[in-house]
């Protein structure tokens, strides 16, 4: 069942693909916080290893929580499965290097988080080559596009650069060259968007954030449309799991790399996110309000440059609005000047926490050059938007009047 085909959008994160646990009634799948399962024999647990019998025999392969929460993931996102991880990095590793053998290349937009930027870096040891583009667009994609090209991969909403791709043009684009396109959805979540609906192949979510929503525990997961014909896209290692059409990528995710790396989900922070899901909607309208307010009331102060999709002034207004339904995510940026000027705002907030995470219920900002940042170039850095005066907001719940109090506040203490 798909999300507004019988439900709406929070009835669905209940209801979807999830009644709780039949076994004792339990109304939420309990915490299987256990490494092995037993079997009644020899032969059953031969079968569950084979794939050949439903079950689970040990954690690092699968477990009941954490399928609990595949499941519902990918009900919400409209796809045919999902394979959870350790972390979002380890998912957008897992989703790349599934599909990825030395010599191969890939194609980004350069406004990523510095994690992943760093994490391409990583993979030229393995002979993977990146491709950045300044913008995640389809003409600016396509000359790089050659024989090697194995995927194109973007964030959504870029963070902290806060670029929008164009899932339909880029999508048509990659897709007339037989390649999938890979997106980390993680800043626009399932709230906003429905990837799969604009052309998009695979997403990579770093649950950790706004799955989450309390910033209790980390988690990243790999969901696949079952749209792309993996069996067309030139890679040796899908051979063997060409017969499972358009499970291939899966099969060939859950029984190579991601099992045999072992950057699996604990069954305690599958639980925590599958909680922190089912308020994933009432937290986004909420948080994509106080975004845009704030930003608004930023934008009309003196001496702040602020960055935010959804505001009229951005380049990507129209895209939001036809692609989001308006709304803009709940991530700004700002700057200040100077990078004094920046740690003087932080330090005099009194709400906001100078932490780094996103998506997290409290207000939290962050000064990314010298943190999430400090290991890219500065070149990597003005690609991503990421200046000495820069801060990041990543926005909570609170009411609106006292986050506007606090940071103007915040700003004529910076301006002393």
């Amino acid at each position: 069942m798909k999300v507004g085909e019988s439900m709406k959008f929070n009835t669905a994160l209940l209801h979807q693909n999830f009644n709780g646990e039949e076994f004792t009634g339990s109304t939420v799948m309990p915490i299987y916080q256990v490494s092995a399962f037993a079997h009644e024999s020899a032969e059953k647990l031969e079968k569950v290893f084979n794939n050949k019998a439903p079950g689970f025999a040990y954690t690092r392969i699968s477990n009941p929580t954490v399928d609990s929460f595949e499941k519902r993931v990918a009900a919400m996102e409209n796809g045919i499965g999902a394979v959870a991880c350790s972390s979002g990095m380890a998912a957008v590793t897992m989703s790349l290097l599934n599909i990825l053998e030395s010599g191969d290349e890939i194609i980004a937009g350069s406004g990523l988080f510095g994690g992943t930027i760093d994490l391409f870096g990583d993979l030229k040891a393995l002979g993977i080559t990146t491709r950045f583009v300044q913008n995640v667009t389809a003409e600016e994609i396509e000359p790089l596009i050659n024989h090697k090209t194995k995927a194109v991969f973007a964030e959504l909403i870029g963070n902290p650069k806060l670029d929008v791709v164009d899932l339909k043009k880029v999508s048509e684009l990659v897709h007339s060259h037989g390649i999938p396109l890979i997106i980390d959805s993680t800043t626009a979540t399932p709230y906003l968007i429905h990837p799969f609906e604009y052309g998009a192949d695979v997403v990579v979510h770093s649950s950790s954030k706004y799955i989450n929503g309390g910033g209790n525990a980390i988690s990243g997961i790999i969901i696949d449309s079952g749209n792309f014909r993996w069996e067309n896209l030139r890679c040796k290692g899908l051979e063997e799991y060409r017969r499972y059409g358009k499970f291939a990528y899966l099969a060939k995710l859950r029984n190579g790399i991601w099992r045999n790396v072992g950057g699996c989900l604990a069954p305690m922070n599958a639980f925590m996110n599958s909680v922190g899901l089912e308020t994933l909607g009432l937290r986004m309208e909420r948080l994509c309000y106080n975004a845009l307010k704030l930003a608004e009331f930023l934008d009309s102060t003196d001496g702040i440059e602020v960055n935010y999709p959804a505001l009229k002034s951005s380049p990507y207004y129209e895209l939001v609005q036809k692609q989001f339904g308006g709304k803009g995510g709940a991530i700004l940026t700002i700057r200040t000047g100077s990078k004094e000027k920046a740690f003087k705002l932080i330090n005099s907030l009194k709400y906001a926490v100078n932490a780094t995470n996103i998506g997290d219920i409290r207000t939290l900002v962050i000064h990314p050059a010298s943190t999430i940042y400090t290991h890219n170039s500065e070149e990597q850095k003005k690609n991503a938007g990421v200046y000495d005066d820069t801060i990041r907001i990543s926005i909570g719940i609170e009411d609106i009047a006292d986050l506007i109090e606090d940071f103007s506040q915040a700003i004529e203490k910076m301006e002393d």
